[in-house]
């Protein structure tokens, strides 16, 4: 019967497996908790916990608050809007669809479907790829989310808003003279039709939500972890030297590739690092990460990435790095 299911009824299927999933760790942790007790009383997994805790409870508000927006502009407005929004030159549409991100804010992993639908519509790929970089980077509640991370500290959140749009239409502008050498496969939508808009936004903030939760706990627990485990003159020693914390940053962001919505607490929990480090983490994330390059590999071929992936990675990186030495 698996064979006649819709998309909709298989996508429901899976999340109700992986709420039975967690249901069943749950109840096994429950019932374990007194042999577990023993051993995690200890004042090193004491510390962890409370670093953890206290970055994912911070950061779960902005997270549900941006994945509710993202999913009502998504169902009601659409990728329609944006192609009325930006010219028809290419050059004047690189920057506008930058600044179309402020309004149109979307989740990283769904960008790249929507960047593929534009391409499909007629827009410029240089234009659909800056919107891609922009829309889940600048948007108000990422900036929000950056103020309550870093409160007290205006020049972080203006930072981070000028790096991300800076690295977003750059990218675009050197992808019009680039790109244009560069085989891509064939632009498809890839939006499911047929189901109402309620479904449909209850399909998006289910998905967005459980894909950027997981990542948003194992952000939080690799940089508890940091804070917590690794020796302090280590951590010292790397946020000491600039280049590397710099690099440091940059890989740490691609690999735990967190949701652009929550990625400015776990920034702020790295208290050893300077400002500028932890703007090239947050500038780099929402711009590129490991599920980011997956994607779009997938959506526009292999020869694409091994391109689009650098290019972004550099600029992002050197966009952060000289807007944090301006203004942090």
């Amino acid at each position: 019967m698996t064979e006649t299911q819709t998309p909709v009824q298989r996508r429901t299927d899976d999340s109700l497996k992986q709420m039975w999933v967690v249901f069943g760790v749950v109840i096994v942790l429950l019932a374990c908790q007194r042999l577990l007790v023993s051993h995690v009383d200890h004042a090193a997994l004491s510390t962890w916990s409370t670093i953890f805790v206290a970055i994912v409870v911070q950061s779960t508000p902005f997270l549900v608050g941006g994945v509710l927006l993202a999913s009502v502009i998504a169902t009601l407005l659409s990728e329609r809007v944006v192609r009325r929004m930006v010219p028809a030159n290419p050059v004047l549409g690189v920057p506008v669809a930058g600044l179309a991100g402020i309004a149109l804010p979307g989740c990283e992993c769904a960008s790249v479907p929507v960047a593929s639908s534009l391409m499909s519509r007629g827009v410029a790929p240089a234009v659909a790829l800056t919107f891609l970089l922009a829309a889940p980077a600048v948007n108000p509640v990422v900036l929000v989310s950056t103020a309550v991370a870093f409160p007290g500290r205006p020049e972080v959140v203006l930072a981070r808003f000028v790096a991300s749009l800076l690295t977003s239409v750059l990218v675009g502008w050197l992808w019009l003279r680039l790109g244009g050498k560069v085989p891509m496969l064939n632009p498809r939508a890839t939006h499911a039709h047929g189901a109402g808009a309620t479904q449909r936004f209850l399909d998006n903030v289910r998905h967005d939500f459980v894909h950027a939760a997981g990542f948003l706990v194992l952000g939080a627990m690799l940089a508890a972890a940091v804070n917590t485990f690794v020796p302090r003159h280590v951590v010292d020693g790397v946020a000491g030297h600039v280049v590397l914390a710099v690099v440091t940053m940059a890989v740490f962001a691609f690999v735990v590739a967190l949701c652009s919505e929550a990625d400015a607490f776990v920034a702020a929990s790295l208290t050893a690092f300077s400002d500028t480090a932890k703007l090239v983490f947050m500038v780099v994330g929402p711009a590129m990460d490991i599920k980011l390059a997956s994607m779009e590999a997938g959506q526009f071929g292999r020869t694409f990435a091994t391109r689009f992936v650098p290019l972004v990675l550099t600029v992002a990186v050197g966009s952060a790095c000289a807007i944090g030495w301006w203004l942090l």
